[in-house]
């Protein structure tokens, strides 16, 4: 490697907007990094994950204009 051309790899402290905090390494120069969600509060980790009805949207349009026949049927 040649000296002087990679950035100083420190021990960083990463911040949740929850509060929670833990440590990491990171070439942050100000030891610190602020993140909005983190593994403690994000709803894929903690379970509260909500599931979109996709399905609901497609029904509203069929009872909205009908199941058309399909062409070349009987």
């Amino acid at each position: 490697m040649k000296p002087e051309i990679h950035p100083e790899y420190v021990e960083t402290t990463v911040t949740c907007g929850c509060g929670s905090t833990f440590t990491t390494h990171s070439t942050a120069t100000s030891g610190q990094i602020r993140v909005e969600v983190c593994s403690q509060c994000h709803p894929f980790y903690t379970g509260k994950q909500k599931i979109l009805d996709t399905g609901g949207r497609v029904a509203r349009f069929e009872k909205r204009f009908g199941k058309q026949p399909v062409a070349g049927s009987n």
